[in-house]
């Protein structure tokens, strides 16, 4: 292996320049992260949901907002004041029961806002024909689901985005599109460059994808190999798609950071214009996620557990594989239950590491893959929700699942996570991604109890209910569609 062989002088050099510009790299994001925090906390605090009254309500040209606009007001009860005609690139449409969060994301939005009023076309690959897979999807409808466009020449789910081009300038020509969005880069650049009413969202970005890369190695045990693939990776994919991204994204007309932290980086290192840089928080179906205690007793009991039973549960949910953090949690809850003999802890989903969990014997409960239904129980009968992701890339809708469900939240500490959804302590446990950590966060959870743990879910239920609902980033990427559109919307109130 490379770092176990002495190198020769030059590719030593290299590697130290190589390790020292990584280095800077990755340490300019959390250097402005500390410049904005400690530079302008009142920005954010004269916005932010349940304030100090005495705060002035922000006002303004809402291009140079800096903070979420999940953080305003709008009226879901006023209609929209202009009806929009609206062309979404998504590289997927949901069909199945368990879809991808980007695909839950480009779902919720455009429902919600197809529903308000706007005509959305949606751009997307082949659809499932398949009636399993179609089961839970409504079927389309112009009045109140958007309309899709599904180009053809390929599988379902297999994206080519000239063909969904051609069917967009098609429509295009019947009746302009007021705004044109995509979904990461759905839409390549080459393309988007030419669309100056264009947004994209980004759901993670290269510099971000370079942490992980960090984090996932740091796991590594003492003597443990670093993969073979991992040097020719970093230098040969990350670091030049980094600066490919600093370079292309500048072609896209406007941009949706789906997290604060992510705003900063397209500001500050991606060297985006502020004024084309909007925060918008991703947010889920708050009807769909809510707390209900018959469900608590319902999920506990089928668990074997009493009405009355102190035990606490830990609930995890996602795909079980390595970069979902499951190696640190799989060895942080073998050592919490050996000193504690009243902790369950239930995950939601299925991959290769279902089967080290059930080395664990009966303290754990894997569920496998749940539908949203089904994920309504799993959010109640937990006491505690769990997210040891390795990838500080974008925001787990997960997270966002629980709190609306009454449900603190224990997290990996990343700058995403942290500036945008644990932002109280009092919303739960943030920790360092790695077994020692998350060990003693955990500690700490169960020694607090069932009851300060409800306590702390309430209160992340009342701040979700605020910042992370479905209806609430609706409307604020209606005002960013608007803004787009017609310069006079940009002014807020």
């Amino acid at each position: 292996m490379a770092s176990q062989t002495k190198l020769k002088k030059p590719n030593s050099h290299f590697s130290l320049c190589t390790f020292l510009f990584f280095t800077v790299l990755f340490t300019i994001p959390a250097l402005f992260l500390l410049r904005t925090s400690s530079t302008c906390p009142s920005t954010t605090a004269a916005v932010s949901p349940s304030s100090d009254a005495n705060q002035p309500p922000w006002s303004g040209d809402l291009q140079t907002a800096q903070f979420s606009w999940n953080r305003l007001a709008f009226s879901l009860t006023n209609p929209p004041p202009k009806t929009l005609r609206l062309a979404v690139f998504s590289r997927k449409w949901p069909t199945g029961p368990n879809p991808g969060g980007m695909e839950r994301h480009a779902f919720t939005l455009y429902t919600a806002l197809a529903r308000r009023g706007h005509h959305v076309h949606v751009f997307t690959s082949p659809l499932d024909p398949s009636p399993e897979t179609n089961s839970n999807t409504p079927a389309s409808d112009k009045t109140t689901n958007p309309t899709i466009h599904s180009h053809g020449d390929a599988e379902p789910g297999k994206w080519r985005y000239n063909k969904a081009w051609e069917l967009y300038q098609e429509e295009n020509k019947k009746d302009p599109f007021d705004v044109v969005h995509t979904e990461s880069v759905a839409l390549p650049h080459w393309i988007a460059r030419e669309v100056p009413n264009l947004a994209v969202s980004w759901h993670g970005i290269a510099l971000e994808s370079l942490q992980s890369n960090i984090y996932q190695d740091l796991i590594r045990k003492p003597g443990e190999p670093r993969s073979e693939g991992f040097n020719a990776s970093l230098y040969g994919a990350v670091l030049p798609k980094i600066l490919d991204e600093i370079r292309f994204f500048q072609h896209y007309a406007h941009h949706i950071a789906i997290s604060d932290s992510c705003g900063e980086m397209l500001r500050d290192v991606y060297q985006i214009p502020e004024k084309r840089v909007h925060v918008i928080l991703n947010g889920v179906d708050e009807n769909g996620f809510k707390s209900d205690k018959k469900l608590r007793s319902l999920f506990r009991s089928k668990l074997g557990l009493q009405e009355n039973s102190s035990a606490i549960i830990l609930g995890a949910a996602g795909r079980l594989v390595k970069d979902k953090g499951h190696p640190i949690l799989y060895e942080a809850f073998a050592k919490l239950i050996e000193t504690h003999s009243n902790v369950h802890l239930v995950v939601a989903g299925s991959g290769p590491w279902e089967n080290r969990y059930k080395e664990l014997g009966e303290k754990v409960t894997i569920l496998g893959s749940l539908n949203p239904n089904e994920l309504k129980g799993f959010y109640n009968g937990i006491d505690v929700f769990v997210n040891p992701t390795l990838r500080p890339q974008g925001l787990d809708l997960t997270l966002m699942e629980a709190m609306l469900s009454g449900k603190p939240v224990m997290a990996s500490r990343y700058a995403s996570i942290k500036r945008s959804i644990v932002v109280n302590d009092e919303f739960g446990f943030m920790f360092a991604p790695n077994v020692e950590a998350l060990t003693a966060i955990m500690e700490v959870a169960v020694a607090e109890g069932a009851e300060r743990l409800a306590e702390r879910g309430s209160k992340c239920k009342e701040y979700a209910a605020e910042m992370f609902t479905a209806s609430k980033m609706a409307l604020a990427y209606e005002r960013l569609f608007l803004c787009i559109k017609d310069q006079r919307f940009c002014i807020y109130p």
